[in-house]
């Protein structure tokens, strides 16, 4: 993750209305997100997280559930990385 994604997704916390698409690109990519093109949609998942996936418009204003779930899904890959971080810290002692 990078700062800027990180200062991104607090921004996001704070208000989900406004953003533009790029922004959620900005975002997941900056959290390890791979986004590719379906059809009328563009397909976000996580490669390590297969789980944490969603669809993604490509029209430039988004509505703020498109938003909410971002945060929510990056909020879900931040709690796994913690549970995989602490699992494998106890497997190695």
């Amino acid at each position: 993750m990078t700062r800027k994604a990180i200062k991104l997704l607090e921004r996001m916390r704070r208000s989900k209305s406004g953003w533009k698409r790029q922004n959620l690109v900005d975002l997941y990519e900056g959290f390890g997100f791979q986004i590719r093109h379906g059809l009328k949609h563009d397909i976000v998942k996580h490669p390590k997280f297969l789980n944490l996936r969603t669809t993604l418009p490509r029209h430039n204003y988004l509505a703020k559930g498109y938003v909410e779930y971002a945060v929510k899904l990056v909020d879900e890959l931040i709690k796994l990385e913690k549970g995989e971080g602490e699992h494998g810290s106890a497997k190695e002692s």
